[in-house]
């Protein structure tokens, strides 16, 4: 299944709609320290950190990348419930980790302490 990982800036409509089904089944402790998910998406939106796996045309998954000066770090990492064990996280993974390298940077993974196993 080829997915194209992509920032997502300027969401239409249908991009939306996806983005709120991936984080509509996210345990609350993903969507710290945010509210909700809308303004996880509001914010990464903003300030240019989200990313997504797109796939026919569909957002899948999707995950905040923030670019540091000393490192990268990849949090918040969300697949639609449909679409899990397709791939799809670990694609935007990958993509993340590649970016990071050709910027010279290491990535760092976030993740709450108490859900590292999950």
């Amino acid at each position: 299944m080829p997915v194209f990982v992509e920032v997502v800036s300027a969401p239409s409509a249908q991009d939306r709609s996806d983005l709120a089904k991936i984080y509509a089944d996210a345990p609350a402790w993903l969507l710290t320290p945010y509210r909700d998910a809308e303004r996880l998406l509001e914010s990464a939106i903003e300030q240019g950190t989200l990313i997504a796996g797109r796939f026919n045309d569909r957002l899948l998954g999707a995950a905040l990348l923030e670019r540091g000066e000393s490192h990268w770090r990849l949090s918040h990492l969300c697949v639609r419930k449909l679409t899990r064990r397709r791939g799809v996280g670990r694609r935007l993974l990958d993509e993340a980790r590649r970016l990071a390298h050709e910027a010279g940077k290491p990535l760092h993974l976030a993740a709450a302490q108490d859900q590292l196993d999950n």
